[in-house]
């Protein structure tokens, strides 16, 4: 059973100095909070890659390849999580002001990135046959 009161009561009008905003519900905000949390974890991965590769793998193409490779993977580690705080904080101001969800275009970059560094990856190690 449903507590509509509930509902309302979290529902209740917010100032935040911007205007009169209204809390969403609590699933969404937490929904919201989990991928946050997802993309921080696809950070953590990429940085943890980044060092990975530096440390663990050996010496291929030129010199100073491996460096280069985990120096991109770190700084797109932080680029996640920067834009990971940035679309948490877009979304949560549109659900209080009952806007459309801004899109975003992190899939998207993040696909690319990989997918660039994978053939350059791939184009270095038969080089280096």
């Amino acid at each position: 059973m449903r507590d509509d009161h509930h509902v309302t009561r979290r529902q209740e009008a917010v100032n935040t100095g911007t205007g009169v905003d209204r809390e969403p519900d609590y699933r969404f905000t937490l929904a919201n909070e989990r991928t946050f949390l997802a993309w921080n974890r696809t950070a953590l991965a990429l940085i943890a890659g980044g060092v990975a590769v530096v440390q663990l793998v050996p010496t291929f193409g030129p010199p100073g390849t491996r460096h280069v490779l985990g120096s991109v993977l770190v700084v797109l580690g932080v680029a996640v999580t920067a834009g990971s705080y940035r679309r948490w904080r877009a979304l949560q101001r549109a659900m209080r002001r009952d806007e459309d969800l801004p899109a975003t275009k992190m899939p998207l970059l993040l696909g690319i990135g990989l997918g660039v560094i994978a053939v350059a990856v791939v184009v270095l190690l038969f080089l280096t046959r």
